[in-house]
């Protein structure tokens, strides 16, 4: 989801205003996380839904997952950058009823350890993904990724067609996130911030720094005492609530709420591989795209050209039907929602998988 913290704050500074700003941490006590992932609202539903957090050491790292009931075949949900496997929340508890689902925090995001000198990229990635579903999974998957994900699941797709029986592409930032188009893009802006975390400044909170970067921003569209008020918001929390990723309920767009939550356990190198152009090393969308097999349903959202050209979105219609004339057995559809159509829309993205899955189910 390479330009999720920008693209989002445009989009919703005015609800964070009407908010008033007065973002009232969840108590400790009123909290029952999925086990430190889930937000208090949905965790009895996906608990009851038969979810389990899960952890497996796969090659050198540690990747962390929620394991749903064995009722259909395995469907693995690959979230968007910046946010973490808790981010399905809404969709968890139906997918649950005909799919064995495997929601995953891939490498850089939520309570997946990887080492310091973990290559971020996507052939790294992908392959540690691969392996994961060859040695748990241990038979083809239904796969949908969400931005970044979705990328993730066009190269295990094209890199690993045995593994893969279908995949949803949910408004993948296809073509303008490959290096130089991705520097016309609202995402070379929120990446910047992630590569002046990685390689100069290395600050040890980069949820703070994050707000700190983005504090001229706050300023200018939402109020001048925003930045204050956030950082207050997030050391309260963590004060009540230590170890645990921040829940702060006046937030009342789901998707900002989430970004707030997944940026605080976010590895910054993840988006400096984009900013730096080497996520893609290995790994070109063009030729990728026109070597899969399998079908595939390429969701856009929203998005929106800039005065100046640049995009403010996943993919403009051109780098969509692009990608669509490459595919094989390709399906199209667009989606009048932001680009986190699992929050923002999820019976819509519920009705694209049960429709585009299930049809094939075996």
């Amino acid at each position: 989801m390479p330009f999720l913290p920008e693209y989002l704050l445009r989009r919703y500074a005015p609800l964070l205003f009407l908010a008033g700003m007065m973002l009232r941490t969840v108590p400790a006590a009123a909290a029952m996380p999925f086990p430190d992932h889930a937000t208090d609202s949905s965790s009895a539903q996906i608990i009851a839904a038969g979810y389990r957090f899960k952890q497996a050491n796969i090659n050198n790292i540690t990747l962390s997952y929620a394991e749903g009931p064995d009722n259909g075949p395995p469907l693995v949900l690959l979230h968007a950058q910046l946010l973490d496997l808790n981010s399905y929340y809404k969709v968890l508890p139906e997918l649950a009823k005909s799919f064995h689902v495997y929601d995953i925090d891939y490498p850089g995001h939520g309570q997946t350890r990887t080492p310091p000198d973990y290559p971020m990229t996507a052939r790294q990635i992908g392959g540690d993904l691969g392996e994961f579903i060859r040695t748990m999974i241990r038979q083809p998957v239904y796969i949908s990724g969400n931005s970044s994900g979705g990328l993730l699941a066009v190269w295990l797709s094209a890199n690993r067609p045995a593994l893969i029986k279908a995949a949803l592409l949910e408004d993948p930032p296809l073509f303008s996130s490959e290096y130089p188009r991705i520097k016309q893009t609202i995402a070379d802006r929120a990446f910047k911030t992630s590569f002046t975390a990685a390689t100069r400044d290395h600050p040890t909170d980069f949820l703070l720094y994050w707000i700190k970067g983005n504090a001229p921003f706050f300023r200018k569209n939402v109020g001048p005492g925003t930045p204050f008020l956030l950082t207050q918001a997030v050391r309260a929390w963590r004060l009540r609530n230590p170890g645990k990723p921040p829940e702060l309920s006046r937030i009342s767009n789901d998707t900002v709420r989430m970004l707030i939550r997944g940026l605080d356990q976010y590895d910054p190198k993840f988006g400096a591989a984009f900013y730096e152009g080497s996520w893609n090393q290995g790994f070109d969308h063009a030729q990728a795209l026109a070597s899969i097999t399998c079908p595939v349903m390429l969701m856009q959202a929203d998005y929106s050209v800039l005065a100046d050209g640049t995009l403010d979105g996943a993919m403009d219609q051109a780098e969509a039907n692009r990608a669509m004339s490459l595919l094989k057995k390709g399906t199209y559809l667009r989606v009048n929602a932001t680009h986190v159509v699992n929050l923002d829309h999820p019976q819509r993205f519920l009705e694209a998988v049960n429709t585009f899955f299930l049809a094939r189910k075996q």
